[in-house]
């Protein structure tokens, strides 16, 4: 009987031993009593973690204190975005004829047949090419800066919509 005592006091006292331990490393005994049933490779897992995450918030005060703070750098996912041409403003849409579907559009820059142009409004979005031109009724292949020329467009478009070249 005297023997069964005496390992049971020195059972118990290792088993503070390891509970003062953990609590100096953060975790508390209520969460240690709930470990007692789990695995002790769980317990182990759970007091590394703790253990990494003192381990940083000293590395973090430490540099407080001395005037910069030190991130850990993560791998950063970049995602490269697609490369848009660029677009120069070149005119606005003054008027629009729905029944031959043509923009009357004022240029601010010369403009010729076969170019990309871009079309934006309010409720208009697209681009096309110029397949046809005209000024004063009269088929023309280059319009200079400061005209009003007729152009034939793919879909509706709206008085103000913004005519850039792509």
């Amino acid at each position: 009987m005297a023997l069964i005592r005496f390992f049971k006091a020195l059972f118990k006292r290792s088993r503070k031993k390891k509970i003062k331990k953990h609590s100096a490393r953060g975790i508390s005994r209520k969460k240690i009593k709930k470990a007692k049933n789990k695995p002790k490779h769980k317990l182990r897992k759970i007091i590394k973690k703790k253990a990494k995450k003192k381990s940083l918030r000293r590395i973090v005060r430490k540099t407080k204190k001395a005037g910069r703070i030190k991130k850990k750098k993560t791998a950063s996912k970049r995602v490269k975005m697609p490369v848009l041409p660029k677009e120069k403003e070149i005119g606005i849409i003054t008027h629009y004829f729905d029944k031959i579907s043509v923009g009357i559009i004022k240029l601010k820059y010369p403009l010729a047949i076969s170019e990309h142009i871009h079309i934006k409004g309010k409720n208009t979005d697209f681009t096309q090419v110029v397949s046809s031109m005209q000024y004063n009724h009269k088929d023309i292949t280059l319009a200079e800066r400061g005209l009003e020329i007729g152009i034939r467009v793919i879909e509706p478009v709206h008085e103000n919509d913004i005519v850039s070249k792509v």
